[in-house]
């Protein structure tokens, strides 16, 4: 089974990944993982890595690319990415987990420990900036949802309502 979990920033989509591996015994692909490991490839700390990302083209290629790698050649693993449901043509699932920048911004200030407003135009800076490069490296419009077999809104249901309807769909699709 390989599912791929989708969302903007702060939806919940690593609260339902873990939900998956820890339930299910899937292993765990995160495209915050893949950058971190290519950080340290490139003897380059997170933040020294994100600004080579934001001028460099190559590092959004070669994160996707190594996510792409390594999702499609293992089973039972869950891939998280805001790209992945696009790019894992072998998933069974692909999530999009859903919330608006209002209520995503709340959880974002609470994790990074930053004030509520800033954690909003952070983030729609940030969406902003990468919803131009997925047009310009794959032409993939993030807002265009057809590909997702589920789309969640995060602000109805917590992490184990919507881990309970993902694993309605996961038995459905072993029957």
């Amino acid at each position: 089974m390989r599912i791929t979990v989708s969302g903007p920033p702060g939806s919940g989509t690593t609260s339902l990944s873990k939900y998956l591996v820890n339930t299910h015994n899937y292993s765990l692909i995160s495209a915050g993982e893949v950058f971190r490991s290519l950080a340290a490839e490139h003897n380059m700390n997170l933040s020294e890595f994100g600004r080579m990302a934001e001028t460099d083209e190559s590092v959004d290629l070669m994160i996707d690319t190594r996510q792409k790698e390594i999702g499609e050649a293992r089973d039972n693993i869950v891939i998280e990415g805001r790209l992945a449901g696009h790019m894992i043509d072998t998933a069974d699932i692909r999530i999009w987990v859903a919330a608006s920048v209002e209520c995503r911004s709340v959880r974002i200030s609470d994790r990074e420990g930053i004030d509520q407003q800033t954690a909003v135009e952070l983030t729609i800076e940030r969406e902003s900036c990468e919803a131009g490069r997925y047009l310009k490296y794959y032409n993939i419009d993030i807002n265009d949802l057809t590909v997702y077999d589920l789309v969640i809104n995060s602000e109805v249901w917590d992490v184990a309502d919507i881990g309970a309807i993902v694993d309605a769909a996961i038995a459905g699709l072993k029957r």
